[in-house]
């Protein structure tokens, strides 16, 4: 799970800079938003460690969270990946090359993993990957 300050600043800058398809965060759906492209985001930190040694408190050194970052753009079934794919790669655009303060996002894939393209009932998902860090 990710820090409360690295998943509110990455949803807070999402709400206010994407206005292309709707945006669903983890644990806000109670049913598929439309029957078009939506962007459900999930945030999980993988890591929280001390990076410096020597400050005179423990709290005074360099302190680093890792984590991943999944936007599974959702599209109808059966329709190609086209738009769904353009999508992933606008978002991984927007986050790498205009990041959010205190937030470095660094390793980006679409499609990654296998199959690249998930199907379940009515919505087809291709996942933009993310990894990320933050200092404090």
């Amino acid at each position: 799970m990710s820090s409360p300050a690295a998943y509110d600043a990455v949803v807070s800058y999402l709400r206010e800079v994407w206005n292309i398809t709707p945006l669903v965060f983890e644990n806000e759906m109670a049913s598929a938003p439309t029957d078009d492209h939506w962007i459900f985001v999930e945030m999980v930190g993988g890591l929280y460690a001390q990076q410096s040694m020597g400050a005179e408190t423990l709290d005074a050194n360099l302190w680093r969270e890792e984590g991943t970052l999944w936007l599974h753009v959702m599209m109808p079934a059966f329709r190609g990946t086209q738009t769904g794919r353009g999508y992933a790669w606008q978002l991984v655009q927007l986050l790498t090359r205009q990041p959010i303060p205190s937030i470095v996002f660094r390793d980006a894939t679409v499609g990654a993993g296998e199959p690249a393209v998930k199907i379940d009932g009515n919505f087809a998902a291709m996942t933009a990957t993310i990894e990320w860090h933050r200092d404090e």
